[in-house]
């Protein structure tokens, strides 16, 4: 799929910056456009390392955040990966829309984040927003999980998965799912309500082989 083909469904302000960097959508990109990425459903994508999920969450960020249906929260598991994604994020979108990092105090609402757009966080920093019940959480109309296969984490997946009932129970927002490996990848899309993407293209052949005595045999 062309990047032209998506031009008039999403705001052009994206669109612009998009056409720059893209010729052609990668494989897990087109599947989630043509299973309802621009038309506000929920996905789970389950693609390879640099397959381009983090695109398609951008897309769906950006363009609700700019047709005004809400802010958007990017959750992360680390608090180093949260410093990656906005600056990042802060150097393409950041004159699109409003950026911030929420990562610090757990005894604080945070309640400046009202004025900001995209918002990225971990999951405890999360809940305990929710705890100390932010006012502008109900403003939300994008959640995204990165690694959301963290849910099987016996350290991070109970506050993650407490996080996202409660998100899902309060807001009607676009919920994007993100992760490389996924064991049961249609149980958890089910009980994500969100429509399944997986595509084992990758931008680099992954191949397997033995080491053994200075030489290498690929199978």
């Amino acid at each position: 799929m062309k990047i032209t083909e998506i031009k008039g469904q999403i705001p052009d302000k994206l669109y612009q910056i998009l056409k720059k960097e893209i010729k052609e959508l990668r494989p897990c990109q087109e599947k989630a456009i043509k299973q309802g990425l621009l038309q506000n459903k929920n996905l789970l994508v389950c693609t390879p390392t640099a397959s381009g999920k983090t695109l398609v969450a951008e897309i769906a960020a950006l363009k609700n955040i700019l047709e005004d249906k809400g802010k958007a929260v990017y959750i992360v598991p680390l608090k180093a990966l949260a410093r990656e994604k906005y600056k990042d994020f802060k150097n393409r979108y950041g004159h699109l829309s409003k950026i911030a990092m929420s990562i610090g105090d757990m005894d604080k609402s945070d309640s400046y984040l009202s004025e900001f757009d995209l918002i990225i966080t971990t999951s405890e920093k999360l809940d305990s927003l929710i705890r100390h019940r932010a006012p502008w959480l109900n403003k939300i109309g994008t959640i995204i999980v990165d690694e959301v296969h963290l849910l099987n984490d016996p350290g991070r997946g109970p506050t993650l998965e407490i996080t996202l009932t409660i998100l899902k129970q309060i807001l009607k927002a676009q919920l994007i799912a993100l992760s490389a490996t996924i064991g049961n990848p249609e149980e958890l899309a089910k009980w994500l309500e969100a429509e399944l993407i997986q595509d084992n293209w990758r931008p680099v052949e992954l191949k397997k082989g033995i080491y053994f005595q200075g030489k290498v045999e690929f199978y």
